[in-house]
């Protein structure tokens, strides 16, 4: 297994002993309760592990004697940690019932397959016997993609991989790597690296998720305009599903028929587990420079974008944050001690190329050889210029690579103090970007509006493009409010309905790269239309006639 669970939050992200100074001074709640309109936050910690009570697993002797036999006696795990950590899913909702203490839709038990084979005799045991199976791989998904819903069934296995994460084999000369799915993120780099290659998939989950679950969700990482997102990086894979194993050839093209790999991508464990496949990768970089520019408000830097991707300057990321997204961050930055004197010099820059209060912060970053990242660097230097650009150094584009995955962190203190955030994101045509950003935006500013605790009190609605493409952008907003304590369920459902509403309506798509899971479901007919959603449906039957596999997601 790549990561001691036992060192991981349980009803929170990450690892456990983590501290940050900064959320332990008093007056960045004081400042934060200020920027919300409360005269005040409250103390609002989770319910303790040891005070929960889990209903007894419904798990027959005979079951357990049938898995134990098919995977040995020591991989069917139904103890209380095994069946809490895959209870639910790392999304704003799944964590309000974790530290409510709801561990309702626990699994009966945890099955840690080794092999293919394995996994293909546990979900024909499944199947036959009509019990629901949760696919498991880093359990990061904030969609619900990872929650152990029973559905119809009466009871429900979690499917962990985290014992089949081996690199089966590398090819320097196709520029491939085949690997079991249960590997997580720095394990696989690390392997990978070893040889001189990097599949260069970051998303923000990095540390704590796998390749399957990469694949499974349709993932793209911070860095997918060099390194492309899992379906462009995919090139094989191996689905295990009720009916036998479905596998997709490693042909660099074809043209017999549809491609069976887009079956796998973003089947989110709906179709099958996905245990073993191969990635394209590339020879490490040997430059990685990331930089800081300012602009001077979100449609000049949407519009710089725009041309920067349409010109095919080679920027491996460009990520630009909207006035109110640049503006929070740099007022919570300059809480830091740390951090001051550097933003006290972009700050003292920003005032002398007049670029007034709400400027937006633009990451670019340029990886690959010398020649290469200095071309690249170059050209969109020139393309931005025309936009009103002021560069604020490699340092800004540094500090944000240091601490990408630092953000989820901030979460669990925030709901420690009563304060909700979440994050909702989409993509769309640049034709249609302006209006569904608009459109997200109003809608989410007014529903916290009406979902606050008290009337003087607001949400913060913070944005930035996180992914860029010749046709089009993604969008995430990260909202922050305050929680609504003797329902707060239920405010991040009308919080989260409006802005789904307002994204469909305005030419925006369900989901960028976080997938569909439980939280999206309800839109899919509207994503892909009747006939859209019968075809998944046959899908579905045919490879798990049962349906069986992952009750309630992706296919509602």
């Amino acid at each position: 297994m790549g990561i001691d669970r036992t060192k991981l939050r349980w009803n929170g992200w990450g690892w456990a002993a983590r501290k940050d100074d900064i959320s332990e001074r008093a007056e960045v709640w004081s400042w934060l309760a200020g920027e919300l309109g409360m005269p005040a936050l409250l103390a609002t910690p989770g319910r303790p592990l040891e005070d929960l009570k889990l209903s007894d697993s419904r798990l027959s002797v005979q079951d357990r004697v049938e898995l134990s036999a098919i995977v040995g006696a020591n991989q069917v795990r139904d103890n209380l940690s095994e069946r809490v950590f895959h209870a639910l899913g790392r999304g704003y909702a799944d964590l309000l019932r974790l530290r409510a203490g709801d561990l309702s839709d626990a699994p009966d038990a945890v099955v840690y397959p080794r092999s293919t084979e394995e996994v293909l005799a546990v979900l024909a045991y499944a199947s036959r016997k009509r019990i629901a199976v949760i696919p498991f791989g880093g359990g990061t998904s904030v969609v619900g993609g990872a929650n152990a819903e029973r559905g119809p069934f009466g009871m429900v296995i979690a499917i962990d991989l985290s014992d089949m994460d081996r690199v089966v084999d590398v090819d320097p000369l196709s520029a491939t790597a085949t690997v079991e799915a249960g590997i997580y993120g720095p394990a696989l780099e690390k392997a990978l690296q070893a040889k001189g290659f990097t599949l260069g998939h970051t998303p923000t989950s990095f540390e704590f998720s796998t390749v399957g679950g990469w694949i499974a969700h349709r993932g793209a990482g911070q860095g997918a305009s060099r390194y492309g997102r899992a379906d462009d990086w995919l090139v094989s894979a191996k689905l295990a599903t009720p009916r036998g194993l479905l596998t997709s050839g490693d042909f660099p093209a074809t043209s017999a028929g549809p491609r069976l790999n887009d079956l796998v991508a973003g089947s989110e464990g709906a179709f099958g587990i996905i245990t073993e496949a191969t990635l394209h990768i590339r020879p490490l970089p040997e430059v990685v420079d990331y930089r800081g520019y300012l602009l001077r408000d979100f449609a000049g830097g949407i519009a710089a974008i725009r041309a920067a991707m349409q010109d095919g300057c080679g920027c491996a990321m460009l990520r630009l944050s909207d006035g109110e997204e640049t503006r929070f961050e740099h007022a919570y930055a300059r809480l830091d001690k740390a951090r001051g004197p550097l933003l006290h010099l972009v700050e003292r820059y920003r005032k002398l190329r007049g670029f007034g209060d709400r400027p937006c912060l633009l990451i670019a970053g340029y990886e690959g050889d010398k020649q290469t990242t200095a071309l690249a660097r170059q050209r969109f230097g020139e393309i931005v210029g025309r936009f009103g650009v002021a560069a604020v150094g490699r340092s800004v584009g540094e500090k944000w690579r240091r601490n990408r995955f630092q953000a989820p962190y901030l979460r669990d203190p925030m709901l420690d103090r009563g304060v909700g955030v979440d994050t909702i994101e989409t993509a769309a045509s640049w034709s249609k970007l302006d209006a569904v950003y608009g459109a997200a935006r109003t809608a989410l500013e007014n529903a916290m509006r009406e979902a606050v605790p008290r009337e003087d009190a607001h949400g913060l609605v913070l944005c930035h493009v996180s992914h860029a493409y010749p046709t089009g952008a993604g969008l995430t907003f990260t909202i922050i409010f305050p929680r609504r304590l003797d329902g707060d369920l239920e405010q991040w459902r009308k919080i989260k309905t409006a802005a789904v509403e307002a994204i469909l309506g305005s030419g925006g798509t369900l989901s960028h790269h976080y997938g569909i899971g439980t939280a999206n479901a309800a839109w899919m007919r509207r994503e892909k239309g009747p006939l859209g959603l019968d075809l998944l449906r046959a899908i579905k039957a045919a490879v798990d006639p049962e349906g069986i596999l992952n009750p309630g997601k992706l296919v509602p």
